[in-house]
């Protein structure tokens, strides 16, 4: 299950969302979760699911690769969704004991639920599309203005792209630390989920001594390359946006600004 997280991978390509300027996708998931809080019917839903279809063909990352990396995150759905369905007040359908299900319950549930995994898909496919180094440069040029009051706009960027990516990595760590203590006799899998939580415990201690040993590493790697920040650094590949970025940065600005008025209308 570990293996099937997808948030912080990078699918190499040459399509037309991979080329395109990592400035413009960032802004573009920023008005796409942004939308996702505001949509507040089943109806935008209809248009979210088509824009999400279309990046997913065009930047040919195929459709199980995104379905599997929903899968670890179907627990934290379906508990959502029993929340919502048991705790929201409205028309009662049925009782389950001393739990009502209601109409607006059922509702409520569902809209969650399906935002969740609009948000999980679209997230996904920024780190799919995008390599660390233009998520880096993408992040710190969209910073930029806030160095005016003393924000570390290339740190920050650096510090949030090495967060990210480090995920698939604590990930595979994590797998083979259960798979060693398995070999020896541990049981991750039976018992209620209480049970299955305390027998986690053992993988804190090793996975966060591997986890700074890593960090250190890395630390004395970039030391190494000289690395001091961002002052007086430059890049091998600068950042320009053409009519093509600005064209589809446009675009989805309208597109979003019509799923936002949805609400009002």
């Amino acid at each position: 299950m570990l293996k099937d997280i997808t948030i912080g991978q990078y699918f190499p390509g040459e399509t037309i969302i991979h080329r395109l300027d990592p400035r413009i996708k960032i802004s573009i998931i920023v008005m796409f979760i942004t939308s996702l809080f505001f949509v507040n019917r089943f109806f935008p839903y209809i248009f979210i699911v088509a824009f999400i279809l279309i990046a997913i063909s065009l930047s040919k990352v195929p459709i199980k690769f995104i379905i599997k990396g929903l899968r670890p995150l179907m627990f934290i759905i379906l508990i959502t969704f029993l929340i919502n369905v048991f705790m929201t007040k409205g028309e009662v359908i049925f009782t389950l004991g001393p739990l009502s299900v209601t109409k607006e319950g059922l509702s409520q549930a569902t809209f969650m639920a399906l935002r969740l995994v609009f948000l999980v898909t679209g997230t996904s496919l920024l780190t799919l599309t995008t390599s660390p180094i233009s998520l880096t440069d993408g992040i710190e040029e969209l910073l930029k203005p806030f160095k005016r009051i003393g924000l570390p706009s290339h740190e920050l960027a650096m510090m949030m792209t090495i967060a990210l990516r480090f995920i698939p990595t604590l990930l595979e760590e994590t797998d083979k630390i259960m798979k060693a203590q398995m070999a020896r006799g541990a049981d991750f899998e039976s018992g209620n989920i209480i049970k299955r939580a305390k027998n986690l415990v053992p993988l804190l201690v090793p996975l966060f001594v591997n986890a700074f040993r890593r960090a250190d590493e890395l630390a004395i790697a970039m030391e190494a390359r000289c690395y001091r920040g961002g002052e007086g650094r430059t890049r091998l590949n600068e950042l320009k946006l053409d009519k093509k970025d600005i064209g589809i940065f446009a675009s989805m600005a309208l597109f979003f600004l019509f799923i936002l008025s949805t609400r009002f209308i």
